[in-house]
């Protein structure tokens, strides 16, 4: 079993909070779509002829390409790779993207899932997040998604900054509950180096986010979600019975992925390798049938870590048996020094099984940090 990500580097403008790999300017994305297919057939043997069970279309603006380009892609990695009969094939979309002629399009390709970019259902906050599309796009592109049959479908929000109230937040909540998407993706705002938004509040020019406003606005989703039945199977995405990501949730399992595009990584369970952030390199380098990647074989110490990080975030929890299966008895290390998490709340411990209480998921990444080799 295993996954491919395909990332699509091109956007219509830049979120001033982004720091993903994308250009404004699609003046080469003929010659992107040649570039993405070549390295397909390059990478071909890279997970060594595993199943493919999910392919994601990410960014970038996935949904920028036409639904006949899509189609190429998929036919590729078709014939060069056995693809599940039920895989999961998801393609994240901007609402401004998704009218009535782009939908109907996409009916026509293998896409069954849809991830959409909501962020917000107020102008003001999409204004100030200098996202393309407004509210009531918002709302339109995901009643259309649903009119045409697409009912495996994904909305991200984005929670913790200044304009955002507590008020605002329980509506963009509700607005998703009742038009009832299955899945959903809140992120708490974050603050990259060299975006838009870091250079704002370097020259205050706006402020600062809040932890607290963040932490409140988390705590107020989890509450909301229980309410309407949605299970928090990882810290930022939440789902009905059934509808979890097949591809983000292979990702915390550790299972085996292929990436192809500028920026794209990848894992086979023994090296990582990363493509180059630079489409014009990009795709000379695959214009010379050279993979343009950097290539890092895992130590012990970085399995462990990175199995940590990621099952911790998880409702599946860290599995010790597994941990040991990496370097034998590292599940002794992790529960000494996971004792103090443990007193104060932050850890549970079932079976064989570590799990972050919802108090302690406010402080995952640093809780998971310091349970490192």
């Amino acid at each position: 079993m295993a996954g491919i990500y395909i990332h699509i580097p091109f956007c219509k403008q830049s979120c001033h909070y982004c720091d993903f790999h994308f250009s404004t300017s699609a003046k080469y994305k003929d010659e992107m779509v040649a570039a993405l297919l070549q390295e397909i057939n390059l990478q071909k043997g890279y997970l060594n002829n595993e199943t493919i069970e999910t392919i994601y279309f990410g960014g970038g603006t996935p949904s920028v390409l036409s639904a006949d380009e899509i189609i190429r892609i998929i036919n590729t990695i078709t014939e060069l790779h056995t693809v599940s009969a039920d895989a999961e094939i998801t393609l994240e979309a901007n609402p401004d993207d998704l009218d009535h002629h782009k939908i109907n399009a996409f009916r026509h390709t293998p896409v069954n899932r849809f991830s959409i970019g909501i962020q917000s259902f107020f102008d003001e906050d999409l204004q100030w997040m200098n996202r393309v599309h407004r509210a009531q796009e918002a709302e339109a592109s995901i009643k259309r998604a649903q009119d045409a049959g697409f009912e495996n479908i994904t909305a991200d929000l984005i929670y913790g900054y200044p304009l955002l109230t507590d008020t605002k937040w329980k509506h963009n909540l509700s607005k998703i509950f009742e038009l009832g998407i299955p899945h959903v993706s809140a992120y708490s705002m974050t603050v990259e180096p060299q975006t838009a938004l870091a250079t704002f509040i370097s020259k205050k020019k706006q402020q600062p986010m809040s932890e607290s406003q963040s932490a409140n606005q988390f705590n107020i989703m989890l509450d909301a979600m229980q309410t309407n039945g949605f299970e928090q199977y990882e810290i930022s995405n939440f789902c009905k019975p059934g509808h979890y990501s097949r591809h983000n949730s292979n990702y915390w399992k550790g299972v085996k992925y292929l990436g192809i595009g500028p920026s794209a990584h990848s894992f086979n369970g023994e090296i990582r390798q990363w493509n180059i952030a630079n489409n014009a390199k990009y795709i000379k380098s695959l214009t010379d049938n050279v993979i343009p990647a950097e290539i890092e074989t895992l130590t012990e110490e970085n399995r462990l870590n990175e199995y940590i990080m990621t099952s911790l975030r998880t409702v599946w929890g860290l599995d010790l048996d597994k941990l040991n299966s990496i370097a034998s008895g590292a599940s002794n290390s992790v529960l000494k020094i996971a004792i103090p998490y443990f007193e104060d709340g932050s850890l549970v411990q079932t079976g064989n099984i570590l799990t972050l209480t919802p108090h302690g998921k406010l402080y995952a990444d640093n809780i998971a940090a310091a349970l490192f080799f």
